[in-house]
């Protein structure tokens, strides 16, 4: 089953399932609804990740050297695991690094999977784990999901500001970095543009939910920002963050993906629109290599 045979209604109650408004129950009720009681399990399987299958890059690819490593919080309580990823290449000199920020389920591998395709592209990656004070992430998205839903916000924030520090000092980093965030890690990545300021080179938000207005006077970082058409749930925020922008002269770009679902992106499951995620990405690379190097 692929997007192009499933009902854009399936797409936005999965949206709302996957986003915590309504239970698997309630998902399945609704999907019957929809596509008759018979097929409500065929699409719920449909659309649920296939990690294995999506791999980009391998973790052994002799490209990247990957690494798992620890780093402390400020308040010195906890510590956090993170997915570090080097690029190999002829040289010893130091690289940009690009902090890679999960969706609200924990570092998944697809989030991992990120994190190697940024190293191939030359950057230093690292992916920190949100879900670490809990143990990390679980191993299914359900479960990383409701364990992110108990963390309280303003420890998440912390946790990544803290991950930008170790990856900004790490030796092989440049002390240039970005952030590029995946739905709720979109909506972080506009909180690290914020708190942050000057300390970040380059934001890419992808399909995340917008600051407040009254905080973008606070931006300093040039911004890229990936919205999909269908997701009128993130871009009803649009209008007055890109008010906000324009009113306090922020660098910004905007990209609206024509037919595309929140999630477009994410290749492990049908919401994936392949020309969209490769487009978004090459944009992506190609803003941070003008604006870290």
């Amino acid at each position: 089953m692929t997007k192009n045979n499933i009902d854009q209604r399936l797409f936005d109650l999965y949206d709302e399932y996957a986003h915590g408004r309504i239970d698997r129950r309630e998902f399945m009720r609704r999907a019957g609804m929809v596509a008759g009681a018979a097929s409500a399990a065929a699409v719920a399987q449909a659309l649920m990740p296939r990690y294995a299958e999506a791999e980009t890059v391998s973790f052994n690819d002799p490209r990247i050297r990957a690494s798992w490593v620890e780093y402390p919080t400020p308040s010195a309580t906890r510590k956090v695991r993170a997915y570090l990823v080097r690029p190999i290449a002829a040289g010893a000199h130091k690289r940009p690094g690009v902090l890679v920020i999960h969706e609200n389920r924990g570092l998944n591998p697809y989030i991992q999977d990120v994190a190697r395709r940024a190293a191939v592209d030359g950057f230093v990656a690292l992916a920190p784990d949100g879900l670490s004070a809990k143990g990390g992430y679980p191993g299914n998205d359900d479960e990383g999901r409701e364990l992110q839903a108990q963390i309280p916000p303003e420890q998440l924030i912390e946790d990544m500001l803290a991950g930008a520090g170790y990856l900004k000092s790490h030796p092989d980093c440049s002390g240039s970095i970005g952030a590029v965030g995946f739905c709720w890690g979109g909506g972080m990545v506009g909180t690290l543009a914020v708190e942050m300021q000057e300390e970040l080179g380059a934001g890419v938000p992808f399909y995340g939910r917008q600051p407040a207005a009254e905080d973008v006077a606070r931006i300093r970082a040039p911004l890229l920002i990936h919205y999909a058409e269908l997701d009128t749930r993130i871009n009803e925020g649009w209008p007055a963050f890109e008010a906000a922008l324009e009113a306090n002269g922020v660098d910004y770009t905007m990209h609206m993906y024509e037919g595309a679902n929140h999630g477009f992106h994410n290749n492990s499951t049908p919401r994936y629109d392949e020309q969209a995620a490769e487009l978004a990405w090459s944009r992506t690379t190609a803003f941070f290599r003008e604006h870290l190097l």
